[in-house]
């Protein structure tokens, strides 16, 4: 029986068996399903990045201690670490596209609810049920490109990881001029819920395409991807560069100022660096899939990170636009981080099974990153010893990088871990 290798890579052989075949559905069900995707995509980080810009005028609202400021900051990580590890089981029991209409009502009412909240406990309890929804998104998008898309993997990854920065740049932008049009930082966070609303219409609609649940016994967990190499690379790769990512967009503006830059020329300069998320995810997926091997991808994000970190510790003003080009090239491997979920598995359970472990696992690296960076800063009363942690960081992904970029999947690697234990 012959396999016919995917158009996108012409490398790979897909699985014969049902979990890696696209569903039989219409080119309008396929249509209206990459449209759900994408207008999903826009929820993933709104509940955060909406927050950030609005943290003074949240906490003085609320009479909001120092302690619950820091708890609002770090509950993001803690949530995707949380939900993100569940939601394979979720996903098996609800079903894929059944989870993800209660992932986006998780958002939306949460998004709602906690802009109303009078007690900063209820703040931060509706909160976790906003981040929740992304934390389960997160996951469950990289599977249902793998799920209904297994030979577009590369085309619907450059879309919902458009949408996510999309997303993302329009709530960290949008925020403040919404606040002061209006004269309440309440309507400004709560005004993303709309998003929320929108994207679970036409999911609602494609419940009625949600595959046949498949065999039981083709499951992967979390356990099983961590009994791999490849499942650690993979959580290694992810939190090395949530890390760098979390470090840059919570320090970067500050540490431009510290150094002579003026407030308004550091936020635009951080705004630049955020923005340059949404060409890399246009670019990148179509580019990393159509290869066996991202090797090359994981050193050039090195390399842009090793130009762009050592120009911004030896001469931070002096041609700060062209270190942040490059620092923002190297922000590109979040984008091979996640389309590594689809390339380096065969199955969309086992897509599932990497996204939910790289990105559970990960997102608490992450986190500690900005902690860490900012303790040196402050033992240091400097940023060299901070960037000397951010350079180490950097060879972590490199290392794991390498290792991650072969070609191989990750079902081949627990079936052999299976035989040679049985």
């Amino acid at each position: 029986m012959s396999v016919t290798p995917t158009r996108e890579n012409p490398t790979q052989k897909p699985s014969l068996t049902g979990p890696d075949r696209a569903p039989a559905t219409s080119r309008a069900a396929l249509l209206l399903i990459a449209v759900a995707i994408a207008l999903a995509a826009l929820n993933l980080r709104t509940a955060i990045t909406s927050v950030g810009p609005l943290l003074g005028e949240v906490t003085q609202g609320l009479g909001m201690t120092a302690v619950g400021a820091g708890l609002l900051t770090t509950l993001p990580v803690l949530c995707f670490a949380l939900f993100g590890g569940l939601t394979p089981l979720l996903s098996r029991r609800l079903g894929s596209h059944h989870l993800l209409v209660y992932a986006l009502t998780a958002v939306t009412v949460g998004l709602v609810a906690r802009a109303m909240a009078p007690e900063p406990w209820l703040f931060l309890a509706l909160s976790v049920v906003a981040l929740s929804g992304g934390a389960i998104g997160n996951v469950i998008l990289p599977a249902l490109v793998k799920q209904h898309f297994p030979h577009r993997v590369g085309l619907m990854t450059t879309v919902y990881t458009t949408g996510l920065a999309v997303g993302t740049a329009i709530a960290a932008a949008a925020t403040v001029p919404l606040e002061q049009a209006t004269g309440e930082w309440r309507i400004a966070l709560g005004s993303y819920a709309l998003f929320g609303l929108v994207a679970a219409l036409p999911w609602l609609l494609a419940l009625r395409h949600e595959p046949a649940s498949g065999d039981p016994r083709a499951a992967l967990g979390v356990r099983q991807v961590l009994g791999t190499g490849i499942g650690w690379q993979g959580v290694l790769y992810f939190g090395t560069q949530s890390s760098i990512a979390y470090i840059m967009f919570g320090w970067f503006a500050q540490m431009l100022r510290d150094q002579g830059l003026d407030a308004q020329s550091a936020g635009v300069m951080l705004a630049y660096l955020t923005a340059l998320g949404i060409p890399m995810s246009l670019i990148l997926p179509s580019l990393i899939v159509r290869v066996r091997d991202q090797r090359p991808f994981v050193l050039l994000f090195v390399a842009a990170y090793l130009v762009g970190f050592t120009g911004l510790w030896v001469s931070p003003l002096d041609g700060t636009w062209v270190w942040t080009t490059f620092v923002g090239i190297g922000l590109g491997s979040f984008v091979l981080a996640l389309t590594v979920f689809a390339v380096r598995t065969r199955t969309a359970e086992g897509t599932a099974a990497m996204s939910a472990s790289s990105q559970s696992l990960g997102y608490l690296l992450g986190g500690a990153g900005p902690f860490l960076f900012g303790l040196l800063h402050e033992l240091s009363d400097g940023w060299h010893a901070p960037m000397a942690m951010v350079m180490g960081l950097v060879v972590l992904n490199l290392v794991v990088g390498l290792l991650l970029g072969r070609p191989r999947y990750l079902e081949d690697a627990i079936a052999a871990k299976a035989a040679s234990s049985a």
